[in-house]
């Protein structure tokens, strides 16, 4: 199989797949750049297709009545978004936004509903997909209803770590480049407040922000502070 493929390979969802079985996957898929800041889809767009990520970074979020984002999820290379159009066509439910130069293959819903009735491994995987995009949901909601701004944060900073994670001699660093306002508009606060918290959280000494980047020397001790269990750091 020739490498003009290699963007399937890397979905976990399409691992088992047989080369001839790719091919065909790609020959009815379409795939497009996006710049920085440029929205994939709006709500109001039509949901006829699953998106793999191929390279940068998408965040999914609503807007409040005020007009403020509420973040819902990032979106990383190899990842899929956009999964609802294969339950059901009609419209987007949120937007999907470029945080930096991002390809996209779009991948028809009927291919998907193809794939899962040939393999039950495609079937399994949506359906892990679909239940760990809501438990993801349900969580951030219980955080936003139920903790303090702070504890909102700590929560979100764990979540971090556990994803984005890389070991260095100050501590762990979140390797992802997100400002006060990102963070604000995943946990429903201001960037003001977020700034606030990051420096009492730095005095605390439960993390250190060096050339804008967020190290934690402990994150068990991070993570205890509201009563989470020790995150789990990527090895690789």
């Amino acid at each position: 199989m020739e490498d003009k493929y290699w963007f399937l390979k890397q979905c976990s969802l399409f691992e088992k797949l047989s080369p001839g079985q790719i091919e065909q996957v790609e020959s009815q898929s379409r795939m497009r750049k996006f710049s920085k800041a440029s929205l994939v889809y709006l709500p109001s767009d039509q949901s006829d297709s699953v998106l793999l990520l191929i390279s940068g970074r998408i965040k999914l979020y609503h807007l409040t009545p005020d007009g403020k984002q509420a973040l819902l999820a990032l979106i990383d290379p190899g990842e899929l978004f956009g999964e609802l159009a294969i339950l059901e066509g009609g419209t987007r439910e949120e937007f999907a936004e470029a945080m930096e130069t991002s390809q996209v293959v779009a991948i028809p819903r009927n291919v998907i509903h193809e794939l899962m009735e040939s393999h039950a491994e495609v079937s399994l995987g949506v359906t892990r997909l679909l239940g760990l995009r809501r438990r993801r949901v349900e969580r951030r909601l219980k955080s936003l209803l139920f903790r303090s701004n702070r504890e909102r944060l700590v929560h979100l900073l764990v979540e971090l770590l556990e994803k984005y994670g890389e070991q260095e001699t100050e501590g762990v660093r979140i390797a992802i480049r997100l400002s006060h306002q990102d963070l604000a508009n995943i946990i429903g606060s201001t960037r003001e407040t977020v700034t606030v918290l990051l420096g009492e959280l730095g005095y605390d000494r439960l993390l250190l922000i060096k050339k804008r980047k967020i190290y934690v020397p402990n994150p068990a001790r991070l993570a205890e502070s509201i009563g989470l269990a020790a995150p789990v750091i990527p090895t690789e």
